[in-house]
């Protein structure tokens, strides 16, 4: 199947005081037509910053791509002109934001603020216009007569129903989803879950599920990339990598899961602490924290092992097996 999004060795930088933080560090992957890819990791591991990377919404003020290649079906992402950029966004790749409260503008209306993305890539007379945004709220289950409604009158959970039709609107090929579901109850997150699943589906757009949380990536994911200190440490389907997770990171996360099955016991957590993107040690940047680290872990980063299919993984525990 034909790849929709590449990305290759890609580093970003970004400027904190007088020091340097590395938050990208040779990033790689692909993403076909029609597939749902998990991006996870914990916070601060560079999936925000993968995503901004690939709508170049990075901060121009501090951050910097330092060297990398970013191709979105024929467009090469860090060379296109901000005028092709302009018209990549929303048409072809659309992105659900995190929080809800603060990704519509409180002073438009709902109905206007999905207009907008309309007016920016679709001829359309007023009629229509008003007439797709109508169709858009009821999409995501929201009445239609809640066109001319403001922000601050809808619930969490409703707002980012909002956020979804907005993103929906043109028919994306991509949608990148960052932790959408974050800012919500419980109950809300299942529903908005489902309801990005059924309009997946339904409008045919791929999908990069940005999360914290393996849940979901088992809920709505064919693949699955998991990031540590902004490298892609191993990847997969989500059966490969659920069934047989190979990197001791990977492992960690499913460790810590509680499990309502098993007796009551403490659970198990990965020691040590996130890695710093301003101090990053030589080697695996893994390494501090992993029991099972060798010399060479501390002097050398592990290349990307074929575990077969297509599932791989950068350790060079796996390549001593």
């Amino acid at each position: 199947m034909e790849n929709l999004l590449e990305i290759d060795d890609l580093y970003v930088e970004y400027k904190v005081g007088k020091s340097t933080a590395k938050a990208l560090n040779g990033v790689t992957f692909s993403m076909r037509k029609g597939e749902a890819m998990g991006l996870v990791g914990e916070s601060g591991a560079g999936k925000t910053t993968t995503a901004l990377s690939i709508l170049r919404l990075l901060p121009k003020h501090n951050s910097k791509i330092v060297s990398g290649d970013i191709a979105f079906e024929d467009t090469d992402i860090l060379k296109a002109s901000e005028k092709k950029m302009m018209n990549l966004r929303g048409e072809s790749i659309a992105m659900i934001f995190q929080n809800p409260l603060t990704s519509l503008n409180p002073v438009f209306t709902v109905g206007e603020q999905i207009g907008m993305v309309l007016q920016n890539h679709k001829r359309m007379s007023r009629s229509e216009k008003k007439e797709r945004c109508c169709q858009m709220l009821e999409v995501v289950g929201i009445n239609r007569e809640r066109l001319n409604d403001y922000p601050n009158q809808f619930s969490g959970g409703m707002r980012q129903r909002v956020g979804i039709a907005s993103a929906l609107a043109c028919d994306p090929k991509l949608i990148i989803a960052d932790e959408p579901t974050t800012a919500l109850d419980v109950t809300i997150q299942a529903q908005i879950l489902e309801l990005i699943k059924k309009l997946i589906k339904e409008f045919g757009s791929s999908l990069l599920m940005i999360t914290h949380n393996l849940g979901i990536v088992g809920e709505l994911c064919d693949r699955v990339a998991v990031m540590y200190a902004g490298r892609i440490i191993e990847c997969g389907t989500v059966r490969e990598v659920f069934k047989n997770p190979l990197h001791p990171y990977t492992k960690g996360l499913f460790d810590s899961i509680p499990r309502l099955t098993e007796e009551r016991q403490p659970l198990n957590v990965i020691p040590g602490t996130v890695v710093n993107a301003q101090d990053l040690l030589p080697g695996c940047p893994f390494h501090p924290r992993c029991k099972y680290k060798m010399d060479i872990c501390t002097v050398k980063n592990p290349e990307q092992i074929s575990a077969g299919g297509e599932h791989w993984v950068a350790c060079y525990c796996f390549s001593e097996r």
